[in-house]
C-alpha cells in the first residue's frame, strides 16, 4: 500500500514543480499603465467610447493613442484621472443624454391586440408589428429600463421616459430598444422630435394623436435649417438648433417636445 502512495505523491510533486516553472517562464509582464487606467473607468462596459468595453478602451488609451475623454458615463472626473495617468492635459467630455423618440402614450394611441406573451419589448415586437396601432411606437415593457444601470428610465403612461438629471448618455438603452426609438443627443440640446414614424401624415394621425404628420410647420420656423422634414418625419440638427422652442410651439400635434416636459412626466425636474 505504501508504494502506490509514494508514486502518486511523487507525480503530484513533479507536476507542481513543472507548473511553478511554467508560470515563471510563461508569465506575461505586468501592464501597470493599463491597470492604472482601467482602475479609473466605471466598468459599465456600455460601448459609448466606441470600444467593446472598459478593458478594450483602457488598452487603446494605454497603447494605441486613444483619446482620454471618451468615457461618457465617467464624465469629466474620469477623463481627468485617465489624462493624469497618461501624463497629458485633460480634454473636455461632451456630455449627452438619451431621448425617447415616441410620444404615443396610452392617451394618444391604442392597442390592436391583447398581448399575453413574455413581458418584453423584444418579444412583443416579434409578433407582427407589436401590440400598438403604430408599428413604430414604444411597446412599454421596459427593456430599456432593465438595460439602464443608472435608473434614468421609467415607463410612464405606457411609454419610456428619460430623466435627464440621472442619464449619463451611455447608450445601453438605445441598444436594448427593438424599435430603435432611443437617440443619444448632446446635453446642450433641450428640444427633440418625439416621433420615429415615417408613415404618411394622414396615416400617422389615425394611429397616434401625438405623431409627426409631415405638415412642415416646424421647418418654416427657422431658415438656417435647424429642423427639416424628410421622408414624412421632422429631424433636428443639434449643431444648428438654439433651443428657442419655436418649433415646439408650431407643432400642431405635440410631436416636438422639450426635455423639461418629459422629465416632469416622471415627477422630476430637468
Amino acid at each position: 500500500m505504501l508504494m502506490p502512495v509514494i508514486i502518486v505523491g511523487s507525480i503530484g510533486l513533479i507536476c507542481s514543480v513543472i507548473l511553478v516553472i511554467a508560470a515563471k517562464v510563461m508569465a506575461l509582464p505586468a501592464d501597470e499603465l493599463f491597470d492604472k487606467i482601467r482602475a479609473e473607468l466605471p466598468g459599465a462596459n456600455c460601448g459609448a467610447c466606441g470600444y467593446a468595453g472598459c478593458d478594450e478602451y483602457a488598452k487603446a488609451v494605454a497603447h494605441e493613442g486613444a483619446k482620454t475623454n471618451l468615457c461618457v458615463p465617467g464624465a469629466a472626473s474620469v477623463a481627468a484621472k485617465v489624462s493624469e495617468a497618461m501624463g497629458v492635459a485633460a480634454e473636455e467630455v461632451k456630455a449627452q443624454y438619451a431621448v425617447v423618440r415616441c410620444s404615443g402614450n396610452c392617451y394618444a394611441t391604442d392597442s390592436i391586440m391583447d398581448y399575453q406573451g413574455k413581458q418584453s419589448c423584444a418579444a412583443c415586437n416579434f409578433f407582427y408589428q407589436g401590440k400598438g396601432s403604430c408599428s413604430h411606437g414604444c411597446l412599454g415593457y421596459g427593456d430599456c429600463v432593465a438595460a439602464c444601470q443608472y435608473g434614468a428610465l421609467s415607463i410612464v403612461n405606457g411609454i419610456a421616459v428619460v430623466d435627464k438629471s440621472v442619464c449619463v448618455g451611455c447608450g445601453m438603452c438605445a441598444k436594448a430598444c427593438p424599435n430603435h426609438l432611443i437617440a443619444i443627443i448632446p446635453a446642450t440640446s433641450t428640444v427633440f422630435v418625439g416621433c420615429s414614424s415615417h408613415d404618411k401624415g394622414a396615416f400617422t394621425r389615425k394611429v397616434c394623436k401625438n405623431g409627426c404628420i409631415d405638415c412642415k410647420k416646424c421647418e418654416r420656423t427657422w431658415e438656417n435649417g435647424a429642423i427639416t422634414v424628410t421622408d414624412n418625419l421632422a429631424a433636428i440638427d443639434p449643431e444648428k438648433c438654439i433651443n428657442c422652442g419655436k418649433c415646439v410651439e408650431a407643432c400642431p400635434t405635440g410631436a416636438i417636445v422639450t426635455c423639461e416636459s418629459r422629465c416632469e412626466a416622471v415627477g422630476k425636474g430637468a
